[in-house]
């Protein structure tokens, strides 16, 4: 299924794509923003670096890094769109007169990790690096809304970004071209997130496997671009942004949790779709902020929660669960590996 793109000013100005954030209703973001907006969290989004000029993100984003071979940069460059895009999904700081985007946790602070770069690609050992030097720098969460090659540089990376209790949130990816979970969102201890269509049912955009931990939307999502406008996608991407700012949101609200624990508390109260219980589209449901925040969720046993990589058999378990972005629609050839751009 390919992304559609509006990148005119015009045809989505900043007073009118609020109310096209039907995401925000959906998941009753505006009542869970009076409990948590993630002030003092920190958000690492390992993409293609984030547009901080655009309004909507004054104040929000910090100076982060470029990777890849001679990067100089500080990640507030994106000629592509994806990067920003994840940005003002996650902090979006809105403008006034409730117009503009509006993200999930509007008081987070982004970190760019530019690990992809749209002239030419980037590559996995970009994003473990970019991994690493997230964890380095203050990152208590990471979204990499993108399924790339099992390298072991990659895997390496996040087991110990989880170890360092940072929540790393990934997306499943998109189908056709990705039909099961995708690396590194299989990967055990990685909060795994799938999509849903706008009447929360799963989005056929969607990867499945039985590494779903949770979902979020994915379809017809309105978002920040490049040079001062918006832009529309379908996508896992968007539903990792969402979850990532959630958990910001979490993590603000309830700072001694651990990432286990936090990642609990999401699919603790995650509401129910599909077949009951955990099931491959859907995980243990799709997330529900305000319910995260203030639902009594019993602590993760210490030997789980030292592991970092589990939660209580009660609740399923995590399973085992080119870099490919998974939002946008053009093809990048690198390292000999073929990389499909979505949102």
């Amino acid at each position: 299924m390919i992304a559609v793109v509006t990148a005119s000013p015009n045809a989505a100005r900043a007073d009118s794509v609020r109310s096209r954030q039907w995401h925000l209703a959906a998941l009753d973001v505006i009542k869970a923003q009076q409990l948590s907006q993630g002030a003092g969290v920190i958000v690492a989004v390992a993409d293609t670096g984030v547009d901080d000029r655009h309004p909507e993100l004054a104040g929000a984003v910090i100076a982060g890094k470029e990777f890849g071979e001679g990067a100089t940069g500080d990640g507030k460059a994106d000629t592509d769109g994806h990067g920003t895009a994840m940005a003002g999904l996650i902090a979006g700081r809105g403008l006034p007169g409730e117009s503009g985007i509006l993200g999930i946790a509007p008081k987070a602070t982004i970190l760019p990790v530019q690990t992809v770069h749209s002239e030419f690609g980037g590559s996995p050992t970009n994003l473990a690096a970019g991994v690493e030097w997230s964890v380095q720098h203050g990152a208590r969460v990471i979204c990499i809304a993108a399924v790339t090659s099992e390298y072991p540089e990659v895997r390496s990376a996040i087991e110990a970004a989880i170890r360092a209790d940072v929540v790393v949130v990934a997306g499943t990816g998109n189908a056709p071209a990705t039909r099961h979970v995708g690396f590194p969102a299989k990967i055990p201890g990685v909060l795994a997130v799938g999509g849903t269509d706008r009447d929360g049912n799963h989005a056929a955009i969607s990867a499945t496997g039985p590494e779903v931990l949770i979902a979020a939307p994915a379809v017809d999502i309105i978002s920040l671009d490049v040079f001062g406008k918006y832009g529309t996608a379908d996508g896992t991407s968007n539903a990792t942004a969402i979850v990532a700012g959630v958990v910001a949101l979490v993590r603000a609200k309830f700072p001694r949790l651990s990432a286990v624990e936090v990642v609990r508390r999401l699919t603790a109260t995650a509401t129910d779709r599909g077949k009951p219980g955990r099931d491959e589209e859907f995980g243990f449901g799709i997330v529900d902020p305000v319910a995260a925040l203030t639902a009594s969720v019993p602590s993760v046993v210490p030997s789980v929660a030292s592991s970092g990589v589990g939660v209580p058999e009660e609740r399923g378990g995590w399973s085992g669960v080119v870099w490919v972005v998974v939002g946008g629609g053009v093809l990048l050839v690198f390292v000999g590996l073929l990389v499909r751009r979505r949102r």
